[in-house]
């Protein structure tokens, strides 16, 4: 276990951590043109890759409220997030976004 400080977006999390896991994650409710269909991220969790927007720089949306107002080119809530866990991320990994499927018309 890590003794840590988490940027978040605007938010900070302080505490202990565990080692963050790599995951892909997807949606296939938004898939026109100019729409995110996957992304791999780093997170602690399943729960907490779920929350991560790919469309607004892999900022984590922690309410339904922030999914709504920033509905965009990701999907519309967290539950229509795919999760697949990849492997475990290395220590000098940071959460968020690694790399993102970005479909432009």
């Amino acid at each position: 276990m890590l003794g840590s400080m988490v940027m978040l977006g605007s938010m900070v999390m302080l505490g202990v951590f565990e080692m963050n896991n790599i995951y892909l994650i997807s949606q296939s409710e938004n898939n026109d043109y100019d729409t995110y269909d996957s992304a791999v991220v780093v997170a602690p969790d399943e729960e907490t890759a779920k929350m991560i927007n790919p469309s607004r720089v892999g900022r984590i949306f922690m309410t339904q409220e922030d999914w709504d107002r920033n509905y965009s080119s990701w999907c519309s809530s967290p539950d229509k997030v795919e999760v697949e866990y990849i492997g475990i991320a290395s220590e000098d990994q940071k959460v968020g976004v690694i790399c993102h499927s970005f479909n432009a018309g």
